[in-house]
């Protein structure tokens, strides 16, 4: 199982609607997590109410992209992102594994 943070900037629209009817969208979205054999962890507002951030785990980058292209398919966010959060023994094991990558140059550098 792998975390990922969506992060997305709730549109005028979406916050019109939440202020006519309030509703707990964890509890909304927990469903939608489930559904993809995963589970939501959190989701948070930034002071103001447009900003939001949803912690959430699912088995795969797959899931986690379909997942987001439904959420930005619908509008209710400008922005939106999703990122795949690494625990610390993963980018260990990538950082162990770069070491044997030689062929890099970085821009403006010699050959």
């Amino acid at each position: 199982m792998s975390t990922y943070l969506f992060h997305g900037f709730q549109t005028p629209e979406t916050l019109a609607r939440l202020l006519a009817a309030p509703e707990d969208r964890g509890a909304v979205i927990a469903p939608l997590f489930e559904s993809l054999g995963g589970k939501l962890l959190g989701y948070w507002y930034v002071l103001g109410g447009v900003e939001v951030y949803v912690m959430f785990e699912l088995p795969d980058d797959v899931a986690a992209t379909g997942m987001a292209v439904r959420v930005a398919s619908s509008g209710a966010f400008a922005s939106p992102t999703c990122t795949r959060l690494m625990t610390v023994q993963e980018t260990l094991a990538a950082l162990g594994g770069a070491g044997g990558a030689t062929v890099y140059r970085a821009p403006g550098q010699p050959d």
